[in-house]
């Protein structure tokens, strides 16, 4: 956002992977790929070019279905079960940011969720992790139909939080995806670390 003035925020905007919840797609990919001896590069980037990838992160793809898809592409001999379990591995057990932080702008900001994310990855974060409960709005592509960095998405979140666009705070880690919430009016906050976040929210005032 340009200017020097920035109104006063009633809500904030979170992306989950890497900003809230640790990401090691490695520990997921090396799983994937060992019957066929693929790396976990190997295996990320069939991932990544695959036709099909963002109709599984828009929710095109049931879970049952995007297994088979992989398992036909990559060879390995999983059941669904085992597939979600190595799938789910990728996030980390222990949150980057602290839940306190979010039990102490709740009662002061309306939260919500932003995340490109599967089902199965968002069935996970909703049943493995507590912060969850501090976010009355959760928008995530697989629910939505669309992803970021389109538009689309964005204005979903901002009628999830309730406020102008301008009175609301986004946190990502991606710079592009900063940069598309600032071009639909947000003020936008690139993720760097939790003690640059945090030093920036002291900063504007919102935490002590």
């Amino acid at each position: 956002m340009s200017g020097r003035f920035l109104p006063s925020p009633k809500a904030f905007i979170f992306d989950i992977g890497r900003v809230i919840v640790r990401v090691n797609i490695n520990r997921a990919l090396a799983t994937l790929g060992a019957d066929a001896h693929l790396s976990a590069e190997q295996v990320w980037a069939a991932i990544q070019n695959d036709s099909h990838w963002q109709d599984w992160q828009e929710g095109r793809m049931t879970p049952r279905d995007w297994h088979q898809h992989l398992s036909d592409r990559l060879g390995f001999r999983l059941s669904l079960e085992q597939f979600a379990s190595a799938w789910n591995s990728a996030l980390g057990p222990d949150p980057l940011l602290d839940e306190n932080l979010f039990a102490e702008l709740a009662p002061r900001y309306r939260l919500v969720l932003l995340s490109n994310t599967d089902p199965l990855h968002m069935a996970h974060l909703e049943s493995a992790f507590r912060f969850p409960r501090h976010f009355p709005a959760r928008v995530y592509s697989c629910t939505v139909g669309a992803s970021k960095p389109d538009a689309a998405i964005y204005q979903h979140a901002i009628r999830e939080a309730q406020a102008l666009p301008d009175q609301i705070v986004y946190v990502d880690d991606v710079a592009d995806y900063v940069e598309a919430g600032r071009r639909a009016g947000m003020q936008g906050i690139l993720f760097e670390s939790p003690r640059q976040l945090l030093a920036e929210l002291r900063r504007r005032g919102i935490i002590q």
